[in-house]
């Protein structure tokens, strides 16, 4: 069981773990090599040049202005000045949302630890059941939890009304939330300009009519239905094969610029290279010959492959994009029910272009419900099962179970450095690692599923996170305050200095940028703006709300950590969603 001390060992850790993650960033994104890492959104949008092109040859790769580093945390209140209409303009009104939720935690939970701290941790704390309990092994920090009062005690009446207390106060501070957030929308969309997916329906299953093709058949179906409100459609095709075709031109195109350009620099003598295996074998040929009879080669089966798909039914699929001359028209597409049939004539509201996922369009209607029966199975198995390495774990990132499993290391764990290291860093570290490979594997099961939207996918999988970590927590590891504390310092502290680092794509954009780019128009390709991650950052708030919720009557000692989560999270991501996150249109993730 975690002491004060170990709680201590683990909170100096995770301080100086966030504070070398800070210092990274400031010297890191100060570098000119970095620049279309951290500033990739101005890139993007064309308001920042690469200061590489300019300056002595050293100073294009090294930031020798030494006053820079001495402003290292400055990013901290340029993030906070942005106002937040214009935040909405910059980065999207979900982006917007998504952040007031890290302030909604801080509104939350500071009156509640005011509270806890002023009323219910002293009428704990001037208790001594524990100390007058001979079978049980207590720390320090039980003594501030309801542990410490003994049964039938009237001083639960403290808590119980504190719980009221709470509880009242959470649902005034969300309802509060939502009506701002409500006029937010309703703002937004009264200011926001026409986009083409307001007006658009998808129509998915449309029945097979032997007497008239798909797109024949749609256009007669919306023109006898909807004789006042319908404009025009565009049928679905399976072009995925065109896809990849058109990927590889694309493709032989950056080397066949590279190629030019060197040639273009250097003419005495033409560009060769080697047709084999990562061109180091194979027969020489000319470059630039070699890669326009390429791109020549693929021009004319893209042509054949769209003339294919143009002609042949076969690759027209049973849906279609329909869109009205009024947003009523298509509301009330979308909303209702087409055919006496309700398989048929499918309506839903398209995606946003930007949002589309293309390569589950082509996945046949029939066979969704097959499809998502199969993920269900299958994640029952995966909650099932990732629960037996994560008990396993966890039961080693303990004393009692290292000692158990290695006997011999005994000597070296009763040391009191050890000791505390593996009490109060150990557990948390462990079941952050697990948990770092779930939402991907949650993606692959949403994708399978055959959602159409790049935002109806991270939403599945968000939902799915959520069952899954309470669930997986509650089962497996022993519901103490102390592993929830090593873990928020873990996940909440060290892992939120650690997301202002982006070293995922750091590490990427080099490599790219070492290997593969050639072109300007590759190293423009190179740089990953991210997202808001919100199948993995929305759980996680959610699991933060759930703990702070819990705990604040049962152990009042939690709630510090969870503020400082909040709070840091809240200027991070702010930061994030200004400099780096390319917004998505709005009202994606919270449309209603």
């Amino acid at each position: 069981m975690a002491t004060l001390k170990d709680i201590e060992v683990a909170a100096a850790i995770n301080i100086l773990s966030a504070f070398a993650f800070f210092v990274a960033f400031a010297i890191l994104r100060l570098q000119p090599i970095n620049d279309r890492v951290y500033f990739p959104k101005w890139y993007l949008k064309g308001l920042r040049n690469s200061p590489l092109s300019t300056g002595a040859f050293v100073g294009k790769f090294v930031n020798l202005d030494f006053r820079a580093y001495l402003r290292f945390l400055n990013w901290m209140p340029a993030a906070l000045q942005m106002p937040e209409p214009e935040l909405i303009e910059h980065a999207g009104l979900d982006s917007a949302v998504y952040l007031r939720i890290y302030l909604v935690g801080l509104k939350i939970f500071v009156p509640i630890a005011f509270l806890a701290f002023a009323i219910m941790v002293p009428v704990n704390w001037t208790n001594a059941t524990l100390e007058h309990s001979h079978l049980l092994t207590y720390s320090d920090i039980d003594k501030l939890s309801i542990s410490n009062i003994p049964i039938g005690s009237d001083r639960f009446w403290t808590h119980l009304v504190m719980a009221y207390v709470f509880t009242f106060w959470t649902c005034y501070v969300l309802k509060k939330e939502y009506e701002i957030v409500a006029s937010m929308r309703l703002h937004f969309l009264a200011s926001e300009q026409r986009r083409p997916d307001q007006f658009t329906v998808l129509v998915r299953n449309v029945p097979p009519d032997p007497d008239e093709s798909v797109n024949e058949l749609v256009e007669h179906f919306f023109l006898v239905n909807h004789p006042e409100h319908y404009l025009t459609h565009q049928v679905v095709y399976n072009a995925n094969k065109l896809s990849d075709l058109v990927k590889e031109k694309k493709k032989m195109q950056n080397w066949l610029d590279y190629y030019q350009l060197k040639y273009s620099r250097n003419q005495s003598r033409r560009p060769s290279s080697k047709t084999g295996f990562l061109g180091l074998c194979g027969d020489s040929v000319d470059s630039i010959d070699f890669y326009t009879s390429k791109i020549e080669g693929l021009s004319e089966e893209i042509a054949s492959e769209r003339e294919k798909i143009m002609n042949n039914p076969k690759h027209i699929m049973p849906a279609a994009f329909v869109s009205f001359k009024t947003r009523w028209g298509a509301a009330v597409c979308a909303q209702t029910q087409q055919s006496r049939n309700p398989t048929i004539w499918l309506t839903e509201w398209a995606p946003e272009p930007r949002d589309i996922y293309w390569d589950n369009l082509a996945i046949p209607y029939v066979s969704l419900t097959i499809r998502r029966l199969i993920v269900a199975v299958a994640f029952f198995f995966l909650t099932f099962f990732f629960m037996i390495p994560i008990a396993f774990v966890q039961s080693l990132a303990n004393i009692e179970g290292i000692e158990k499993a290695l006997p011999f290391l005994k000597p070296l764990i009763e040391l009191k450095g050890i000791k505390s290291f593996i009490q109060g860093f150990l557990p948390g570290i462990a079941l952050k690692i697990f948990l770092i490979f779930l939402p991907s594997i949650l993606m692959l099961m949403s994708k399978f599923e055959g959602f159409i939207s790049i935002s109806s996918l991270e939403r599945r999988s968000a939902s799915r996170y959520i069952l899954f970590i309470p669930k997986t927590i509650g089962v497996s590891i022993p519901m103490k305050a102390t592993f929830f504390i090593t873990y928020i310092m873990v996940d909440g502290w060290a892992g939120i200095a650690g997301e202002i680092l982006r070293l995922k794509p750091l590490i990427m954009y080099h490599l790219k940028n070492f290997l593969l780019v050639k072109t300007e128009k590759d190293r423009q390709e190179a740089m990953d703006p991210g997202s808001l991650g919100f199948n993995t950052g929305e759980p996680q708030i959610q699991l933060y709300f759930l703990l702070g919720l819990v705990y604040a009557v049962v152990t009042p000692i939690l709630l510090p950590f969870i503020i400082l989560f909040f709070g840091l999270a809240y200027v991070v991501y702010r930061h994030q969603v200004k400099v780096y996150l390319y917004p998505r249109v709005g009202l994606l993730y919270f449309p209603g």
